[in-house]
């Protein structure tokens, strides 16, 4: 995503999975920021599975358009209206060139922001197992990487975490096994440690 795309929430997000009916009402500026992260990893899941981690930032839409006057050419008209009206509305700008890292955590170490970015999402893929599973993986890097991808209860997933410099936060993750859009699950905090070392790449 060279160019930024504007989220456009419903007055009123949910927790749960996307095709969940029954889901609690959140604050706006969560819920402008659960539809952001849901629409970058739609986004990306648009590219198949198997691809690198990618970061975005996060900048309200109002302020962005008043700072930059190109950008209301970039973005739909109604985005632009709906931008207007609501000071929560959120643009996402994917970062290219990322710094070398030998880790994720490296990478996000490496990470700063300028005041005028409100907060940032990160799209990451993972390789979980059954707890019973990882008690019995090897303590050698090398043997527990072929275990852990030789497992046959192993589960694909694309995590999508967001966090405003207010402390807002935002999870969707997708499994391969369950690819579709209306099964991605969402959540404040379904992954504590990706939440706060996203957020600290805002301190």
């Amino acid at each position: 995503m060279n160019e930024p795309t504007a989220a456009t929430p419903e007055p009123a997000a949910t927790e749960g999975s996307a095709g969940s009916t029954d889901r609690p009402t959140l604050p706006a500026g969560t819920a402008s920021l659960a539809e952001a992260v849901h629409e970058i990893e739609r986004h990306v899941a648009g590219a198949g599975w198997d691809g690198p981690v990618r970061v975005f930032a996060l900048v309200a839409t109002g302020r962005a358009l008043e700072t930059e006057p190109g950008l209301e050419a970039q973005l739909p008209a109604e985005v632009v209206a709906r931008a207007r009206r609501d000071p929560h509305h959120l643009t996402s700008v994917e970062q290219e060139d990322l710094p070398d890292a030998s880790s994720l955590e490296d990478l996000l170490a490496r990470l700063s922001w300028p005041e005028t970015v409100d907060g940032a999402a990160l799209v990451v893929e993972r390789v979980v197992l059954p707890p019973a599973a990882e008690d019995a993986m090897p303590a050698e890097p090398d043997e527990a990487v072929a275990y852990l991808m030789a497992h046959p209860d192993r589960q694909d997933v694309r995590i999508a975490v967001g966090v405003m410099r207010g402390g807002e936060a935002w999870c969707a993750v997708r499994t391969r096994q369950n690819d579709a859009d209306d099964a991605v699950g969402g959540g404040p905090d379904l992954v504590p440690g990706l939440v706060h070392a996203v957020g600290a790449t805002l301190l």
